[in-house]
């Protein structure tokens, strides 16, 4: 009776396990591949499939990261939310310096073909601002949007 019911509770054990797993389904088999050889250690991994890429979630260090690959499983880029003082020092007195009446609503860093672009989202009462890195020396102006108010 009692390996009957070892049996059993082992069958829920796994059972529970694998409905909670990490799986991949919804990806390509190569894509899949070079991600856990880009990122071994990652964890918490969720797939999203779009019509031109496919975007993984996932946990790395503590941080919360975003992996985007095309069809063929070649990695586009990686992105990640940072705090304005992990900004390099020109990018942050820049920021200081010429937009001290806004405030960030949204800062990532994205790595591509080995360099390192910023993006910072500014904010006032009238306007939203979106600015990219030119490398590390400055701001330039991707976006600006005027708030609508009723």
């Amino acid at each position: 009776m009692k390996k009957v019911i070892f049996a059993i509770a082992m069958m829920l054990t796994l059972g529970w396990a694998s409905a909670f797993a990490n799986t991949n389904d919804n990806v390509n088999d190569q894509v899949a591949a070079s991600f856990r050889k880009d990122f071994a250690t990652a964890k918490e991994v969720k797939w999203q499939t779009e019509s031109n890429y496919v975007k993984a979630t996932f946990t790395m260090y503590g941080q919360v990261m975003f992996a985007y690959y095309n069809e063929s499983g070649e990695l586009i880029g990686v992105v990640r939310n940072i705090l304005s003082d992990k900004l390099p020092i020109n990018l942050m007195t820049g920021l200081k310096k010429n937009y001290n009446d806004r405030w960030i609503s949204d800062l990532f860093e994205m790595a591509s073909e080995g360099q390192s672009t910023y993006y910072v989202t500014l904010e006032t009462a009238d306007e939203t601002l979106v600015l990219k890195s030119n490398g590390a020396s400055g701001w330039s102006v991707y976006k600006r949007t005027k708030k609508n108010f009723i």
